[in-house]
C-alpha cells in the first residue's frame, strides 16, 4: 500500500470511530450543553452533498433547536420509562427478545479476550446500544484489529440488529432529537455494512 493511499485510510478509520463516539455518547445518556454546542460546530458546509452529510446538517439543527432539559426528558421516555421505555436498547432484547441473553455472554468473551474491561462504575451491560458504539468506536481507533476481525465483530455484535433498533428510534413517539440521531445511526449503518463487506 502506498503511503498516500495508508494516509487516506487512517483518515477513513478516523471518522468511522468518531462517528461511533458520537453515537456512543448520545446514546448513554442525554447530552449536555458542551455535547450540544459540539454538534453545532461541526462544519459541512464545504462538505460534496451526500446522505451522510445532508443527516450531520439535520443533527446540527436539532442541537440548536433543543436544551438539556428537553432532551433529559426525552432520554428518559425513551429509554428509560415508569418501568420501562419505549425502546430497550440491548442487543440481547432484538436479538432473542430477552435481557442478558447469550449474545451478551458471547460478547463479554469476545472482549476479554481483546482486552476491553467493564469500567468502574458503569453499570449497563455489553450490550447496550452506546456500549457498543463506544468499543466499535474504540476498536478501529485503538486496539490494531484488522479489517477481517473488524468486520466480524460488526456483524456479529452491532449488524445484527442496529439497524432495526435506529429504525424503532426513527420511529418512535417520544423522539424529537432523537430521530436525527437515528438518521444518522441508520445512515451509517448502511456505510459500514458496505465498507466491512468489501474485500480487504
Amino acid at each position: 500500500m502506498s503511503e498516500q493511499m495508508s494516509s487516506s485510510a487512517n483518515a477513513g478509520d478516523a471518522g468511522r470511530a468518531e462517528i461511533y463516539l458520537v453515537l456512543g455518547a448520545l446514546l448513554a445518556g442525554p447530552p449536555d450543553d458542551a455535547i450540544l454546542e459540539m454538534l453545532q460546530e461541526i462544519d459541512a458546509s464545504d462538505a460534496e452533498p451526500t446522505p451522510m452529510t445532508e443527516i450531520w446538517r439535520s443533527l446540527q439543527a436539532a442541537a440548536r433547536q433543543t436544551d438539556p432539559e428537553q432532551l433529559s426528558d426525552e432520554f428518559f421516555n425513551l429509554f428509560i420509562g415508569l418501568g420501562r421505555g419505549e425502546l430497550v436498547p440491548y442487543a440481547s432484547f432484538y436479538l432473542h427478545g430477552f435481557l442478558m441473553e447469550k449474545v451478551l455472554a458471547s460478547l463479554r468473551n469476545e472482549l476479554k479476550t481483546l482486552g476491553f474491561e467493564l469500567q468502574e462504575g458503569v453499570s449497563e451491560p455489553e450490550d447496550h446500544v452506546a456500549a457498543l458504539c463506544e468499543t466499535m468506536g474504540m476498536i478501529i481507533s485503538e486496539s490494531g484489529l484488522s479489517y477481517e476481525e473488524q468486520s466480524d465483530f460488526f456483524k456479529t455484535y452491532l449488524a445484527s440488529w442496529m439497524t432495526d433498533f435506529f429504525a424503532d428510534l426513527r420511529e418512535a413517539e417520544s423522539a424529537v432529537f432523537y430521530r436525527a440521531v437515528a438518521q444518522l445511526g441508520q445512515q451509517f449503518m448502511e456505510v459500514e455494512a458496505q465498507y466491512l463487506s468489501m474485500p480487504a
